[in-house]
């Protein structure tokens, strides 16, 4: 495990880190963990900018379907699936080099209970 990590950016649902040893990114999105190296990262942003999202949406029009827009692995039998959402949060982590921003009331998942 690397000991020089940086947090690069930061949103509700994950992070984007870098360690500084070993020169890999680190991008944590709710329960996915994935590792790049420079070059690996630059592909992966790139296609997370191509995305057609319409065309995936409209693809997949199911009301019962919430995650239309995959991203193939990989494995052939594969496939990550987001929602419209989750695909702009991605598209903040690994565009972003602002990690002091402040939250959004909508972005803070907490319970508040008055005593």
């Amino acid at each position: 495990m690397c000991d020089n990590i940086k947090l690069i950016t930061k949103v509700k649902s994950g992070e984007l880190t870098m360690c500084k040893q070993c020169n890999m990114y680190q991008l944590t999105y709710n329960n996915l963990y994935f590792e790049f190296n420079n070059k690996e990262f630059n592909s992966f942003k790139s296609y997370l900018f191509n995305i057609e999202l319409e065309y995936w949406e409209h693809k997949y029009a199911c009301p019962k379907i919430q995650r239309k827009i995959p991203i193939p692995s990989l494995q052939k039998n594969l496939y990550l699936v987001f929602n419209r959402q989750e695909i702009n949060e991605l598209k903040t982590l690994v565009s972003s080099n602002k990690k002091d921003e402040f939250l959004d009331f909508q972005d803070i998942d907490y319970k508040l209970i008055i005593n």
